[in-house]
This record gives C-alpha cells, structure tokens and sequence, in this order.
C-alpha cells in the first residue's frame, strides 16, 4: 500500500519538490486529510466495476483514493504545471487517466465513450474549483450524461442553494435547475482548516442522485427553466410583477399571465421562493400558450 498523498507533510513535500505555488484563478484548494477522502468516495457508493470521472485533481489525493475503489478514474485537470506532478503521484495506479483539458470545454460525451466503453457505472467524484462550481454542475446534468450520481465537495453556501426546499431563503432558481434532474443530499460538512491553502469559507459535500425522469413533466423544458428564473429575478417581487417584467412583452400580456397564475391556482401575490417544483411546472405550462 502506498503511502497517502493527502497528509500535510507528504502534501507540503510534493509541492515543494516541483516549487508549485497556488493559482488563486483556479481556486486551487487542496485537501489535507485522507479521512474526509475516504468518506467522499464512501458517499459514492462505486463498485469493482464502477467508472469515476474527477474535475481538478490538484496532486491526486482524491484520484488516489477513487483509484483504489472503482475500475477507472478519468480526470480533467486545467492546469498544465500539475501534469507532471500527477503523472508522479498517481504512477501506482494503472487505472488512472488524466485529461489536461478545462471540463467546461471538454466534450465529455465523447470521452464517456471512449474512456470507459466497458463500464455501465458512472459516477463524477471532485472537490471542485469554488469559481466554476455552478457550471460545471449545469454542463453535467444538462449535456445528459449517463452518470448515476455526482458527489462533489464545494462551498456551503451554494450546497445549501443546490438542496434547499421551497420557502426558505436559499431556494431559488438554482435549486431548481438541480432539482429537476436530480435528488439533492448534503452529506457532510468539511471545515476550513483541512485544506491548503484554506478557504475562507467552509465547506459541503452534496450528492446529487440522477432522477428516473425528471422531477415534473413540462410541456418545453427551456420555458421551464426561464419561467423559473424570472420568478426569481428580484426575490423582493411578487410573482406577478417578476413575470409582468421579465418575460418577453410581460407588461402587454399582464392579463395572460393573471390569468394562468389564477389557472395553475397561484396567488399572484405571492413569491417565487414560495413555489415547489410542481406549481412551477404547472404555471410554465399554462404561459406557454401565450408566450410562444
């Protein structure tokens, strides 16, 4: 067994060796305790024939820990000066690929397919770079990818975001973007103090399991989404003036919008963050007439 990269002293060592320094850019925040890794891969629950996918390895601590409970890790790493740093850290394990590509651009599908053409177990596993975690997230659940589930670490703020339920402040159109295609869990909570450099922010772990089918069945999905997202464009707003000002000629068809708000059985008083999934499904379909 090989010694653990995620310890601080044998952390410290390998940034050392290479003279690596942080790239605030990159939100490069690297975990220092084998114990929180080995509940992050824990919680994604792989097996002997699983795949796992891994955004922004840093030095491997993570990869290392995936390579020793699934059959393969394909990781996507940005930043060229970690690539020989990988290639040391992770020469133990031949199940292990690394990607020197930024995922937002990457066309993953295709390296689904190629990397792991005899695994049906998917699973995405990161602790992901805090700037970009929100889009990452959306190119995943949006591009339909066969993954069974995503565990990722990132910040609490936008883990409660991703899980929260209708009438509480972290709802919002973020909550449902996720929720539509996935069912939302935090995990666990992970303090500050065990990466480097550290955060100033604590952090979550959430798992996000992929729903059998969509939360709701909507007449157009991308309706959906933008009735959703100008219910919330200023949380302050009622319903009604949100959607009068937001959709495309609103203030024209204020009364097509009272009037599905009234058939969808809305008050038009109320707020966005007041709506679960299905009372939004509900009122994107009877705009759609009107609005299309």
């Amino acid at each position: 067994m090989h010694k653990d990269i995620a310890t601080p002293v044998r952390t410290r060592g390998i940034l050392e060796k290479y003279g690596f320094s942080f790239k605030k850019s990159l939100g490069q925040n690297f975990l220092i305790d084998t114990n929180i890794l080995k509940k992050i891969v824990h919680f994604a629950q792989m097996g002997e024939g699983t795949g796992a996918i891994e955004i922004g390895p840093g030095i491997g601590a993570l990869t290392e820990q995936l390579a020793r409970s699934s059959k393969k890790v394909v990781a996507f790493e940005i930043d060229q000066r970690l690539l020989p740093i990988l290639a040391e850290t992770l020469s133990p394990y031949s199940n292990v690929k690394v990607i020197h590509q930024d995922v937002l651009k990457a066309d993953v599908k295709e390296v689904i397919k190629e990397e792991f053409k005899e695994i049906e177990d998917l699973v995405v596993v990161a602790n992901l770079p805090y700037y970009v975690t929100t889009p990452i997230i959306m190119k995943l659940l949006e591009e339909q990818l066969p993954i069974r589930s995503i565990v990722v670490m990132l910040q609490k703020e936008v883990a409660d975001r991703i899980s929260a339920k209708p009438g509480t402040k972290d709802y919002g159109s973020l909550s449902i973007a996720i929720q539509y295609y996935m069912e939302a869990e935090i995990v666990m909570i992970v303090p500050k103090t065990v990466f480097v450099p550290q955060p100033n922010v604590d952090s979550a772990v959430i798992r996000l399991t992929k729903r059998e089918k969509p939360a709701v069945q909507v007449k157009d999905e991308d309706f959906f989404f933008q009735v959703t997202k100008t219910s919330f464009a200023q949380r302050r707003k009622t319903l009604l003036n949100n959607l009068t000002s937001g959709l495309q000629d609103g203030k024209q068809k204020k009364d097509e919008i009272l009037d599905a708000l009234h058939k969808s059985g809305i008050d038009p008083s109320r707020r966005g963050e007041t709506l679960s999934l299905e009372e939004f499904a509900r009122l994107a379909d009877e705009l759609y007439a009107n609005f299309h």
